[in-house]
């Protein structure tokens, strides 16, 4: 198995998003982009990736600025393109063409030194959703303490 480092992890997407699919995509990043990665400089709070002109991007990614760059650091909001392979991009834009879906950047990784996005193919949470999630949550701790309970 590939030795994966994990950088940032979007722990809200889980929270407000059903999440359908997983994708692992390449970041075309910069030189100085990847060094504030490795230093676990990034965001996923707000990003979001969509698809123009047959290629996904990823949006409103936050990637620090790194310290010792120069007039090599670029902007840290900047649209980041995601390596795909073709027949990926086409079935996930078929995918997000239907009601209701969209695509949202859930965890960022290294795998053997290169920089990897997962993307979740997810659709909406509702109010209700979330308080169920809640609710089981709560009765699979209250088991969990029960059965530690006895076997004390």
């Amino acid at each position: 198995m590939a030795e994966i480092q994990p950088v940032c992890v979007n722990r809200r997407a889980r929270h407000d998003y059903h999440i359908d699919e997983f994708v692992e995509a390449g970041l075309v990043l910069t030189g100085t982009e990847v060094k504030s990665v490795r230093d676990h400089h990034v965001s996923l709070k707000e990003a979001f990736a969509g698809i123009e002109h047959g290629e996904v991007w990823v949006f409103s990614m936050h990637i620090a600025p790194y310290q010792a760059g120069s007039y090599t650091n670029v902007d840290s909001r900047r649209p980041r393109k995601l390596l795909l392979h073709k027949q990926e991009i086409r079935r996930l834009i078929g995918k997000v063409n239907e009601r209701g879906m969209t695509l949202i950047p859930l965890s960022m990784y290294f795998r053997k030194g290169r920089a990897k996005l997962e993307i979740g193919l997810c659709r909406g949470k509702k109010a209700y959703d979330k308080r169920e999630d809640i609710a089981k949550r709560d009765a699979d701790r209250d088991v969990a303490r029960e059965v530690f309970g006895r076997d004390r």
